[in-house]
C-alpha cells in the first residue's frame, strides 16, 4: 500500500514538472516572438523614405535599403516605421532609416489591383514602395492586410495612374505567395527567381517551361555538333596524318557553327523571357 501510494505520488509529481515545462517552453517562445516583433532595424538610405513605404536590401547589403519594386520581390525586406513605434531599437552611426520586418505596422498602399480587403494579401505594386493588393502573378508578398481599402475612403495621394494610396494596418510577414505556391503548373523556386532576375519581372509558368526546352534542345545540337566534330577529326587524323591542317579547319568551323546555334538559343530563350 505504500509502495502504491509511493509511486501515485511520483506519477503525479512527473506530471506536473512536464506541465510545468510545457508553460515555460510556451511562454518562451511568445516572448520570443512578442520581442523579435518590438525590435526596429536602424539602415541607410541614399533616399528620404517617408512612413509605410515598403523596402528591399540594396545588392543584399545588410545596411541599406531603397523602395522596393515589383521586378525585384525577393528582396523585400519590410517596412518603414517611426522608432518610436517599438519599445527596441537597434541602430549605428548614420542610419536614419527604421524598418520593421514583422508585426503590425501601417503600409502604404494603391488600389492598383483592385480593393483590399482584410485577409487579402499585401505585395508591392508599380509604383517604388507602395504595395498593392497581391494576386498569383506576384512571387513574394509582405503580409496580410488587417484594414480594407476601396480606392476612394482615406485617400493620401494617387500614383501616377490614377489608383488611390492610403495608409492602413498590415500583419507583416514577408514570404512567398501562398497562391502562387498553389500553382498547378509547379516549377522549382530557383528557376522561377532566375527566370525573374532575367525577365526583371513575374514570367508565367507555361513561357519559363518552354524556355528550358528550347535551351536544353539547342544545349544539345550544340553538344551534339561539338561531340560529332571532334570525334570525327580525331579518327581522320588517325588515319590520314597528312590531311591534319584541312580536318583541324574544318573542326574549327564545326566549333563556331556549334557555339553560333548555343548563343542564338540563349538569345532566344531570353527574349522569350522579356516579351
Amino acid at each position: 500500500m505504500i509502495m502504491e501510494l509511493s509511486l501515485r505520488t511520483k506519477n503525479q509529481t512527473a506530471w506536473r514538472l512536464l506541465v510545468l515545462l510545457m508553460i515555460i517552453f510556451g511562454v518562451v517562445l511568445c516572448s520570443v516572438r512578442v520581442y523579435a516583433e518590438a525590435v526596429i532595424q536602424g539602415y541607410i538610405s541614399d533616399e528620404q523614405l517617408v512612413r509605410g513605404q515598403i523596402v528591399q536590401l540594396v545588392n543584399k547589403d545588410v545596411r541599406k535599403v531603397s523602395p522596393a519594386t515589383a521586378d525585384k520581390l525577393s528582396s523585400v525586406h519590410g517596412v518603414v516605421v517611426d522608432p518610436n513605434d517599438a519599445p527596441v531599437t537597434l541602430t549605428e552611426t548614420g542610419q536614419k532609416t527604421f524598418v520593421a520586418t514583422a508585426g503590425r505596422y501601417g503600409v502604404l498602399v494603391s488600389s492598383e489591383n483592385g480593393p483590399i480587403a482584410v485577409g487579402d494579401y499585401v505585395s508591392v505594386g508599380s509604383a517604388p514602395g507602395i504595395g498593392a493588393k497581391s494576386n498569383e502573378k506576384y512571387s513574394h508578398v509582405l503580409g496580410k492586410a488587417l484594414e480594407p481599402f476601396n480606392g476612394k475612403a482615406n485617400v493620401l495621394t494617387n500614383t501616377s495612374g490614377g489608383a488611390g494610396i492610403a495608409r492602413i494596418l498590415v500583419d507583416i510577414k514577408v514570404g512567398t505567395n501562398p497562391f502562387r505556391a498553389a500553382d498547378k503548373n509547379y516549377l522549382p523556386e530557383f528557376l522561377r527567381a532566375a527566370g525573374e532576375k532575367i525577365a526583371g519581372k513575374p514570367v508565367p509558368t507555361p513561357r519559363m517551361y518552354l524556355a528550358l526546352a528550347i535551351l536544353f534542345v539547342t544545349s544539345f545540337i550544340a553538344a551534339s555538333l561539338l561531340y560529332a566534330g571532334v570525334r570525327s577529326a580525331i579518327i581522320s587524323i588517325g588515319r590520314n596524318p597528312l590531311s591534319k591542317g584541312g580536318i583541324i579547319k574544318g573542326l574549327i568551323q564545326v566549333v563556331i557553327f556549334g557555339l553560333i546555334v548555343f548563343i542564338v538559343g540563349i538569345f532566344g530563350v531570353y527574349l522569350l523571357l522579356k516579351l
